[in-house]
Parts: C-alpha cells; structure tokens; sequence
C-alpha cells in the first residue's frame, strides 16, 4: 500500500489532476474489464515522467505503461503500483523533414492519428496500421502488424527512457524485435518512434486505408468490447482458424464469448470478468493442444492480482 508520503510526493511530481489514486482499470482499458490499480499517472512532458519514474523507483514500487489498453488484461484483484499513460507532448506526430520523408510519432499518439497524418501529409508505408488500436508506443512495444506486414519494417529508430532514467536512441539495428514483441529492460519506456516512409498522393494512401478498416471490420467484431487478437498466431497457421476447428467459436463462459465472428477474439458481452476471459483462454489452449498438438502464446498482456 502506498503511504501518506508518497502520493503527496507523486502529486507533487505529476500535478494535482495528472496523478489519481485507486482507480478502476476497466475505465482505461478496451476489454472495459479490470480492478483497480494503487495510482494512475498521466504523463505530458519528459521532466516529470523522469522525476516520476525515478522516485518510484527508488520507492520500490513498479509501474506499467498502458497506452489505450487495448492489448492489455487486469485481473479483477487489480494491479499494484503505477499505470502511466502517455499524454501532452508524448501524443503528437511530426514531420523532421519533408525532403526524406521520416516522422516522428510519440509514444501516446493513437495510432490513427499517425495514419491520419500520412493521409494529409502524403507519406505512405503506414496504411497496414489502419484501424488497430491502441498507441506507437503500443505498436512498436508489440510489433504490431496486419495484412503480412510489421512495425519493424518502418522503424528508423526508437527513443527510450531507460529505466535509469537516461533517454537514449535505438536505430532499427540495436532493435531486437519480435513477433508481435520488442525485447526491452525493466522499467524501460518508449518515447517516440521515427518512421521511414515513401511520398505518395493523398488519395491513394486514403484508398488503401479504407480498404483496409474496411477489410478489418469484415473480419473482426466491433460491436462489443474485446482486446483484439488474443493469442499469437503459431508458424504456419492461425489461431483463429485452430480455435474455430476445435468447435470454440461462440463458446461463452459467464459475460465472456470467443467471438462468433472471429475465433480468436474473445468479447466482454455482458459484465464479464477477468475470470472469464482467462477461463475462455485455457479452455482454447487446451483444446487446440489437445486435437493439433500446438501451443498457442497469449499476445495480450495479462497482469494484475486474481
């Protein structure tokens, strides 16, 4: 339990409104499923987020950063320490120079504003990242991908605060990315992200983007809260496709559902809870290891106390 002194020390880090305490996870996360995190810090400029990180620290106490929590599972018996989410400055994109086209996107812009601005600013390479959720820092920190391709592919380099609480850069060579993961140390956080991109008309970027939402909407539901993919696909094959052959798809345990419309994505349809979610994802992992012989890794990150 954090004491008297500490959250007065943290609000006088953060500012009074930046820094709240005993907080419902379900409000921050796209599941909208979650106990309550010790403290909740919204981050908008690089001083205080230093100041922040080293104090707790050197209190001991951990802290994650939860973007938009859209690839992100509480446990109902909530989460100890800091959430931090990246706002202010940490959420905007930039052009560093319009004679070689590479942005630089902060870690707490929403993705679609990254795609949004390509779309303006005529700079393609993006357009896969259409109607994802979540942030950069979410994206580059889970290679995220569609439609064959990932992050890692535009990525020039990465900013990091490390958790010494050093910034330093990582070009593309120093990155050690994964799929649908980068390999960064505890207490690392990613800043920003510079992007190599192509000119290219607006109009044509705007086209594949459509398309593509348009192709996600096609596949995935949107209707009810859900975290998107829930495991990683194994070599070779999908894990939605193995989900569905083992006859799981529309199977619901108490407010949780495997996705009729998606096997491998499992919706919060009535008041479920973290119990259920993780039920629904046993239950698949079991199955599909039990008729295929394959073991299916979770992508969503799951954390918090049961």
């Amino acid at each position: 339990m954090m004491d008297a002194h500490i959250k007065k020390r943290m609000k006088e880090i953060g500012g009074g409104k930046a820094v709240l305490f005993d907080v419902p996870m379900s409000q921050y996360t796209t599941l909208r499923i979650g106990g309550n995190v010790e403290a909740l810090y919204k981050a908008r400029d690089l001083n205080a987020l230093r100041e922040m990180t080293t104090f707790l620290r050197d209190e001991g106490i951990p802290y994650l950063v939860t973007g938009r929590g859209s690839n992100l599972l509480v446990r109902d018996g909530g989460l100890k320490g800091v959430a931090i989410i990246l706002e202010g400055s940490f959420a905007v994109v930039n052009n560093t120079s319009m004679a070689e086209p590479c942005i630089v996107a902060w870690a707490g812009a929403p993705l679609y504003k990254l795609v949004d601005f390509c779309i303006e600013n005529g700079l393609s390479g993006a357009e896969f990242l259409a109607g994802i959720p979540g942030t950069v820092g979410g994206g580059v920190a889970m290679n995220a991908g569609s439609w064959g391709k990932e992050i890692k592919g535009v990525i020039n380099e990465v900013t990091i605060l490390t958790g010494r609480g050093i910034v330093e850069k990582r070009d593309s060579s120093m990155l050690k990315f994964t799929y649908r993961g980068l390999e960064l140390n505890t207490g690392e956080i990613i800043l920003n992200a510079a992007l190599n991109l192509k000119f290219d008309r607006p109009a044509l970027i705007r086209t594949k983007v459509v398309a593509n939402i348009k192709r996600r909407k096609e596949r995935f539901p949107f209707d009810m809260p859900s975290a998107g993919s829930i495991f990683k696909n194994p070599r070779g094959d999908y894990a939605g496709r193995l989900i569905e052959a083992v006859g799981l798809k529309g199977k619901t345990i108490g407010g949780a559902m495997i996705s009729a419309k998606h096997a491998n994505v499992i919706v919060n349809k009535d008041k479920a809870s973290s119990s259920d979610i993780l039920a629904l994802m046993d239950l698949a992992a079991g199955k599909v290891r039990e008729m295929f012989n394959i073991q299916l890794s979770p992508e969503i990150k799951v954390v918090g106390e049961m």
